[in-house]
């Protein structure tokens, strides 16, 4: 044998031992975990592609980020019932966190004003006074409304934010924006009052003012800020009237010494340091009445970071990934649960700051951070003299921008019945409370689901001279019916709970008609699932028509219900024949069979 040929053969022999040995389809997951990698941790993205031309927006869009971000985050914390350097604290972690997980390019995560009240609501009354236990018990919250984010992301539960329709969502928010407001105006009043909910604190907001408590210069620093803020934000939005009111409060009260002279109070002074890890310890039966709170705190940030989120991917054509946005949200509140924080939420208010100074990534929050993290290690003392009356007027004008009141009126002129929705979940949230208000919006969210599928529209069909196909009667009062046939279309999914409210309207419908029936065909093209309680009703429905005399027909009926019939064994049942693709052809099919003479029977009518 030549040696060439002896190699060769060698070299094929070797060639297909060693082959098999490198799976074929290794590539691919190994690709796929690449995928996952960069899905799961989005910064990994953002670093391999950032480029040295964004240092420089990233950094300074950055450094007006943490001029917003002290003042409001001190401001929420104060809000939420605990001291001002907490707000601190559960801005910068978050921050962090967020920039590792989270897919949004620029969206900013920090204490919210939506949460203040639930927080507050929530921890108050079980830590009776004590400081300590606060913030144990709002790490403790941030940690379960964290954990549930990260366990709904991972499942895919992203589209349950869908399940908000916009009225339910703009009571609850109009009820925490007043519940808020009106727990802050004492502070810009000059005087503080105590109250568990809404009754107690306009209780005791209204003895202040009617005690003369009000403290002049108070109330003129906090208006001042007030209005300061309010109008930049009207006027010149691009300026951030907020470090402007609270810079220029700090300097007035520090110049003439109004805390001492005018009994103007002032945060504490902030201690030095960063924030530390610790487990917040609580007893079983606090972290049971933790639990409610979380679920609505959870429900409440990732429903307001989806619409957020997708509001700025919209504006820059990119696509929202809802189940990451929630793991993101819920690392971030782990974290800063384990670093002496509290809940927190994507903002409104923040976000476009950092989008209007410049900022293209995720590194400006970190650069926010970071700004903090300095302040708090080489000058906390610089803000020893904000007033508190600038911290509740910050709070104020973040609830006026929550509140939606152009949207509740044109609900009360287009559509009375989610206006009702809207004003229940607002009384809900301000008479009974913030968390009991948000199980009620979660509820009437889930009834008004409920209500349209459980009562659909349904019509009876006729053919209309000059138009195509057939149309709702009721609205077409010129259209003609088939005598002996009836055309009903039911406009929803059948399942147990409207299955035998379909059936009774089937048999009004027939028991009206005109001239007695022969054919009674459903038009089933918006019906998009049968459970089996609606099939067994639909086999009752054809038994009950058959001793009667009557057939049951059904037209454009979508695959997948005809497969879900066919599991069922009623699509043999009913008769493969009795299933028709259109309307047209059924009509055709009767007009044959009952030898009628119908003008317009041959008339080419489209759906």
């Amino acid at each position: 044998m030549p040696k060439d040929y002896k190699f060769m053969n060698i070299h094929f022999m070797r060639c297909s031992l060693t082959t098999p040995q490198i799976p074929a389809a290794n590539p691919i997951p190994r690709q796929a975990r690449h995928r996952d990698i960069y899905r799961f941790f989005p910064i990994l993205t953002t670093l391999r592609n950032y480029r040295r031309g964004l240092v420089l927006q990233d950094m300074s869009a950055g450094l007006v980020l943490t001029a917003i971000l002290v003042p409001v985050g001190m401001g929420y914390a104060a809000a939420s019932g605990l001291p001002a350097i907490y707000g601190l604290y559960a801005t910068i972690v978050p921050l962090i966190a967020y920039a590792i997980f989270g897919p949004s390019r620029i969206l900013v995560l920090g204490p919210d004003s939506a949460l203040a009240a639930l927080i507050a609501a929530t921890i108050l009354p079980l830590a009776a006074g004590n400081t300590d236990k606060a913030v144990a018990l709002a790490g403790t919250l941030a940690i379960l409304s964290g954990v549930l984010c990260i366990l709904a992301g991972l499942a895919r539960f992203g589209f349950i934010t869908d399940l908000f329709s916009k009225p339910i969502r703009d009571g609850y928010i109009n009820g925490i924006a007043l519940t808020v407001l009106i727990g802050q105006l004492p502070k810009v009043l000059g005087f503080s009052v105590s109250g568990s909910n809404f009754l107690k604190e306009t209780s005791g907001l209204m003895q202040g003012i009617w005690n003369g408590q009000i403290n002049g210069m108070a109330c003129v620093i906090g208006f001042s800020c007030l209005m300061v803020i309010l109008g930049f934000r009207r006027w010149a939005p691009r300026i951030p009237g907020v470090l402007i009111a609270v810079v220029g409060a700090t300097t007035l009260v520090s110049l003439w010494d109004l805390s001492t002279r005018a009994g103007i109070a002032v945060i504490d002074p902030l201690p030095q340091g960063l924030p530390q890890f610790q487990i917040p310890a609580v007893s079983w039966a606090e972290f049971g009445n933790l639990c409610a709170a979380a679920v609505a705190i959870a429900l409440v940030s990732f429903t307001d970071m989806s619409a957020l989120s997708r509001t700025f991917a919209h504006r820059t054509g990119a696509e929202v990934d809802s189940n990451q946005e929630i793991i993101a949200l819920g690392a971030a509140n782990v974290a800063t649960g384990f670093f002496q924080g509290f809940p927190v939420s994507s903002s409104a208010s923040r976000t476009p700051v950092a989008e209007s100074a410049g900022a293209k990534t995720q590194i400006t929050g970190v650069v926010g951070a970071v700004g903090i993290a300095l302040l708090l290690i080489f000058a906390p003392r610089l803000l020893t003299n904000l007033p508190q009356a600038a911290l509740g007027a910050i709070v104020i004008a973040a609830c006026i921008s929550l509140v939606e009141v152009r949207g509740v009126l044109r609900l009360y002129k287009l559509r009375r019945d989610e206006f009702v929705l809207s004003i229940v979940c607002f009384l809900g949230v301000v008479l009974l409370g913030v968390i009991p208000g948000i199980f009620i919006a979660v509820a009437l969210a889930l009834f008004a689901f409920i209500w349209r599928a459980w009562l659909p529209y349904n019509a009876e069909l006729g053919h209309v001279d000059g138009l195509k196909s057939y149309h709702d009667i009721s609205r077409h009062p010129e259209a003609k019916r088939i005598d002996g046939l009836v055309l009903f279309r039911w406009d929803a999914p059948l399942f147990f709970a409207n299955a035998e409210i379909f059936r009774n309207h089937l048999l009004h419908v027939v028991a009206d008609a005109p001239t007695p029936t022969k054919w009674v065909v459903i038009a089933a093209e918006p019906i998009t699932d049968v459970d089996i309680t609606a099939a067994d009703v639909l086999g009752d429905l054809d038994s009950v028509l058959h001793q009667a005399g009557m057939d049951l027909f059904f037209a454009e009926m979508k695959g997948p219900v005809k497969d879900r019939l066919k599991r069922y064994g009623l699509f043999n049942k009913l008769g493969v024949e009795n299933f028709f693709p259109t309307i047209e052809q059924a009509v055709e099919r009767y007009l044959a069979v009952h030898k009628i003479d119908w003008p317009g029977s041959n008339a080419q009518k489209g759906k």
